[in-house]
């Protein structure tokens, strides 16, 4: 925990020294302290924390929601707000900014260190996904054939063969790629994958399922369901998906 770098932004000072005597107490290493946001700004740019304490309401032309703004644009760092204002409106205010958490005051040592270390967590897997996500697109936008595809799997990058392929599953924040020997799940959204699979080897039809043409065997228009070679499970049709299934498919 010592290696856990703290900026306080408070500009009542013996509240301000109140906290930071916490903060040492469990361990955290207070890298300084500022009285306003044009102050904790300066400090920014001189050495970065790994979390800020800010309190909203500020002296000076900054409030604390106006400098965790700028945070959140430059810097990226995860910021907890401390307020002794829990009115609507402050948090509405507050919430544009999102924030890795709120301390109402007079807080206990107990609510300041589990809002840091929840936060830090929660700051740590949203860095993870973004550079998974800005890796995984950079690959696809990268790829030089439409006839495999590259996905991260278990810290390390896998080689698809679009015939392989045969659906793409979402769920949640995930997208499952299923194929012919093993599942793959990624985050991306299914926005993405559809533009970035072959068009005219792929057909979306579901908001949760992308599935390979030429693998299609049935189609049940009654039940609003298809299967897929080599599958056992039906895959949803959905309504506002049908007619364009229906154009791709060469019946008589």
């Amino acid at each position: 925990m010592s290696n856990i770098r703290v900026l306080v932004v408070e500009d009542e000072n013996i509240v301000a020294k109140d906290i930071q005597m916490s903060l040492q107490k469990m361990g955290y290493n207070v890298i300084g302290t500022a009285s306003s946001g044009e102050k904790a700004l300066e400090v920014l740019k001189e050495d970065q924390p790994d979390i800020i304490l800010m309190d909203i309401m500020l002296k000076g032309k900054m409030s604390g929601i106006d400098t965790a703004e700028i945070v959140k644009k430059e810097y990226d760092l995860p910021v907890i707000f401390l307020t002794a204002y829990a009115d609507e409106s402050t948090l509405s205010k507050a919430k544009i900014t999102e924030p890795y958490g709120y301390i109402l005051k007079p807080f206990k040592e107990i609510d300041l260190h589990t809002s840091i270390e929840m936060a830090l967590y929660k700051h740590k897997k949203t860095m993870e996904l973004k550079k998974e996500v800005k890796v995984f697109s950079a690959i696809l936008d990268e790829r030089t054939s439409p006839d495999f595809i590259f996905v991260r799997a278990k810290s390390k990058l896998v080689k698809i063969k679009m015939t392989d392929l045969f659906c793409v599953e979402a769920l949640k924040d995930y997208v499952i790629f299923h194929t012919t020997t093993e599942d793959y799940t990624l985050h991306a959204t299914m926005k993405d994958i559809e533009q970035k699979l072959p068009a005219s080897q792929f057909i979306r039809v579901h908001r949760s399922f992308i599935v390979r043409v030429d693998r299609i065997i049935s189609l049940e228009q009654s039940q609003g369901i298809l299967f897929l070679e080599g599958s056992e499970t039906p895959i949803s049709i959905g309504g506002s998906y049908k007619d364009d299934l229906l154009s791709r498919l060469n019946f008589v």
